[in-house]
């Protein structure tokens, strides 16, 4: 028996072999998820409701894998704001400047073109919904955290606003079938098995990574890094994404699953975390907070005006993005 599973353990002790299980299993959520698009979970919804429990998978176990032992509250923290400040801009604002970022698409004549202008109209105000709620996400946060402590009563507001957040989106979802008079397809059994299986890829590689780190001796992968470095890790399925929508023009999903990955992070896996454990809060919260609440208004005002985001405004928030690095890192 110990033949047989030393090979498997070697795989679980290489990093390299992590990585890829990590990459691996997210293109895997990405490709059912598409599928899911069309068996019942459409457009701006499928970017709210399901993608971020998937590109959100490891945050999530992230926080858990960070709760088996005390003290670890701070790295939960590093984490979420480096995953939701990297979404908002980096990622959107590499979107911004290198592809097509208008929700909404140009006029046309006739009766298809309008029924397309109104079908966009509508996944611009499911945008401009989700950006509210992440202003009321993020500002419930930074008021809990100003005595520099979060709770298990914080944690229980933050886990209760975010479960009321994601009922909104199911009975949107019931309403929107009733109306077109459909239920979700069997299959879709198949493709939550299948990112089932996912989750759990995501857990080995995530929980052997973590150990892997604790255990090195290098300045630069240590566990006082380690918040940092799995937030910037865990980047990777929203990247793909983004990547992926972006290239078939789907403008509306690559903003709402970046968006909606934010809520996974905060308050969802932070909440969770402090129903637990008391988190300290760092140094540079502030920093990150007011950049994801900046870069949320320059979203918010871009599609309520324009419909898309200018590449002269995804310039600003790749400056953006190099602040939070020079202040979590450099002064840190």
């Amino acid at each position: 028996m110990y033949s047989v599973n030393l090979p498997f353990a070697t795989y679980l002790s290489n990093p390299l072999a992590l990585l890829a299980l990590f990459v691996v299993a997210s293109i895997l959520m990405i490709w059912r998820l598409h599928a899911m698009e069309n068996k019942g979970f459409e457009g701006t919804i499928l970017g709210t409701l399901i993608m971020p429990y998937c590109s959100g998978a490891a945050n999530l176990i992230f926080a858990y894998v960070m709760s088996r032992s005390g003290g670890n509250g701070r790295l939960v923290i590093e984490n979420s704001l480096v995953n939701n400040v990297t979404n908002l801009t980096l990622i959107l604002g590499f979107a911004a400047i290198f592809c097509s970022s208008a929700i909404m698409p140009k006029g046309g004549s006739g009766s298809k073109a309008k029924k397309r202008t109104d079908f966009y109209r509508l996944y611009r105000l499911d945008l401009l919904f989700t950006l509210i709620a992440l202003f009321l996400f993020t500002g419930t946060l930074w008021a809990l955290a100003k005595d520099g402590i979060l709770d298990f009563y914080d944690g229980l507001v933050l886990v209760g606003l975010f479960l009321f957040w994601q009922m909104l989106h199911v009975f949107e979802i019931l309403k929107n079938n009733v109306r077109k008079n459909r239920s979700i397809h069997w299959s879709i059994a198949i493709d939550l098995l299948l990112i089932a299986a996912s989750s759990y890829g995501i857990f080995l590689s995530v929980d052997h990574l973590v150990t892997w780190v604790a255990k090195g001796e290098s300045q630069l992968f240590s566990f006082a890094n380690l918040g940092w470095l799995s937030g910037a890790l865990m980047v990777l399925p929203n990247a793909f994404l983004a990547m992926y929508y972006a290239r078939i023009g789907r403008p509306d999903i690559v903003v709402s699953s970046q968006i909606g990955d934010g809520h996974i992070s905060i308050p969802m896996c932070i909440g969770l975390f402090a129903l637990f454990d008391t988190i300290h809060v760092p140094a540079f919260f502030q920093t990150g907070v007011y950049i994801i609440l900046g870069a949320g208004a320059i979203h918010f005002l871009s599609i309520a005006l324009f419909g898309r985001l200018p590449r002269f405004l995804g310039v600003g928030l790749l400056g953006a993005y190099a602040l939070f690095l020079y202040k979590g890192i450099v002064q840190h």
